[in-house]
């Protein structure tokens, strides 16, 4: 698709019916960004449809994915990752964001990210929103910076390539804009 400048933009969250165009669109992700996933076009073409259904949203409120479209035609996605259990309910996670090459660079991207953070920030309790990005990408660590996300660490040795292995950088951002500190600490992380 030749999308120009004069093309109109919508952005809206994904539902069941999308899956189709979700999973072709995340394909295309998968090869032309091998780098980005750690998952393969390989092995994301061989799951079956309910795979891409249940990421774009589950019955219980535990994920949600947003599309960017022009004309019709899915060109960018985000999903949301949630947890329902007690102690990890306040986070969140990231997951699949990608806008096709021939949209980027009009802001697209921005707009779709932030229908995502809008998202989370209005889900009760959610405080933290964590992802990864590869190490050597610096065009999407300096995307999510423009957020507020921070790295917090590196996972060495995080995909493995035929070339060899890549590490992932763990990002967060506080969504309450006050760091929680713990409540008691031994001081040494490995007690």
């Amino acid at each position: 698709m030749n999308v120009g400048m004069e093309v109109a933009m919508l952005i809206r969250r994904l539902e069941r019916h999308d899956a189709e165009a979700y999973r072709a669109l995340m394909l295309a992700a998968y090869a032309l960004e091998p780098e980005a996933f750690t998952a393969t076009v390989e092995e994301r073409r061989s799951v079956p449809l309910d795979f891409w259904e249940a990421r774009i949203e589950s019955p219980d409120g535990d994920r949600a994915a947003f599309g960017l479209f022009a004309s019709g035609e899915l060109m960018g996605a985000v999903a949301l990752e949630f947890s329902r259990r007690p102690r990890t309910a306040h986070r969140g996670r990231v997951v699949g964001m990608f806008v096709a090459p021939e949209v980027r660079g009009a802001g697209h991207g921005r707009a779709l990210f932030e229908s995502a953070l809008a998202a989370a920030r209005a889900r009760p309790g959610l405080a933290q929103l964590i992802l990864t990005v590869t190490e050597n990408n610096d065009v999407a660590r300096r995307f999510y910076a423009r957020f507020g996300f921070e790295a917090f660490g590196v996972e060495p040795m995080a995909v493995r390539t035929e070339t060899g292995f890549l590490r992932k950088v763990h990002l967060s951002l506080i969504l309450d804009g006050e760091e929680r500190r713990p409540v008691a600490s031994t001081g040494d992380p490995f007690p």
